[in-house]
């Protein structure tokens, strides 16, 4: 096993899982969506790269659960409705590879090909939604919001029920969701709430994957050792580095990365690529000028916190 270890596609993933570890430590997000596709094109098969992702994403995020707790800064009865609806179809998603016509991996690459455009239009809507708060000027309120917990309960068993079946879905769908319908929950307690329901959630899906698949530990353990330093640097570098830059990065590569799953040819995919870099600045400027506010933001949070100094 430590042989394997020490091979040129080991040191691959775990160059690669410290760089996302850095984009999930900048952003919060991404972690999943972005992983598991680069495990794919690194030659790992479908199946394998979801199950071993999922287990190091579970021994990650607990890492930034603990940290969220000790500060108090998740809303553990939401966290709680999400854990009830995301656990039970987080273990059952795994086994809907087995109802998989023909090839298995095929398969699983229509899905999540399908499941990183749809995590591209969210992310894109999040922060289109985040936009829509800051020209509001509000700021955070104090009292926790009026919970829906049937309503919760359904965004876990969806966004479970995703994690399950691609790794791709724990911190953009559910994320978004809990925006849409918690629009005044603040950033901080969104994000804390987000990674406290997350650890249960992405455990459930480990287990049924393991049990399904096992794992390999030539690439889980390049995933820990890769992407445990790699949010926590990502997570100091937060402050210095434009947010703005990250977040539309982020989208191109999972954009990019679901047409790739479903068959674009490499023509096409430089076509969109080049399209997205160019053109998606110019289109996010202008729709920051409708709003009233620069064509480039100042990386603004989507509330602004109280001012408590003269008080």
């Amino acid at each position: 096993m430590f042989g394997d270890l020490l091979t040129q596609d080991a040191l691959g993933v775990l160059v690669v899982s410290f760089g996302i570890g850095i984009v999930v430590g900048l952003t919060g997000m991404g972690g999943g969506a972005l992983m598991t596709p680069a495990l794919i094109f690194l030659g790992v098969p479908p199946t394998t790269a979801v199950a071993n992702d999922l287990v190091a994403a579970s021994v990650n995020k607990s890492v930034g659960a603990a940290v969220h707790w000790r500060h108090g800064s998740p809303n553990l009865r939401l966290a709680t409705y999400l854990i009830i609806g995301s656990v039970p179809c987080a273990f059952l998603g795994t086994f809907v590879h087995r109802l998989a016509p023909g090839d298995t991996d095929h398969f699983l690459k229509l899905i999540l090909g399908g499941a990183l455009l749809f995590a591209a239009a969210s992310y894109m809507f999040r922060m289109y939604l985040q936009l829509r708060l800051v020209t509001q000027g509000n700021e955070a309120p104090q009292d926790a919001p009026d919970l829906k917990p049937l309503l919760t309960i359904f965004i876990g068993a969806v966004g479970g029920l995703l994690v399950g079946v691609t790794s791709v879905g724990s911190g953009s769908v559910i994320m978004i969701a809990l925006l849409l319908v918690y629009p005044t929950l603040s950033a901080v307690k969104l994000v804390g709430t987000d990674l406290v329901q997350a650890v249960p959630l992405v455990l459930a899906a480990a287990i049924g994957q393991v049990l399904n698949h096992g794992v390999e530990w030539a690439v889980l353990i390049p995933l820990i050792l890769g992407g445990t330093p790699g949010t926590f640097l990502g997570s100091r570098m937060a402050r210095w580095v434009s947010q703005s830059v990250i977040r539309r990065g982020i989208v191109i590569m999972l954009t990019l990365s679901g047409a790739k799953m479903l068959g674009a040819d490499g023509d096409l995919l430089l076509l969109l690529g080049g399209a997205m870099l160019l053109l998606g600045p110019l289109a996010w400027g202008f729709l920051r000028q409708t709003r009233g506010l620069p064509a480039f933001d100042n990386n603004a949070a989507a509330w602004r916190l109280p001012d408590r100094t003269n008080k």
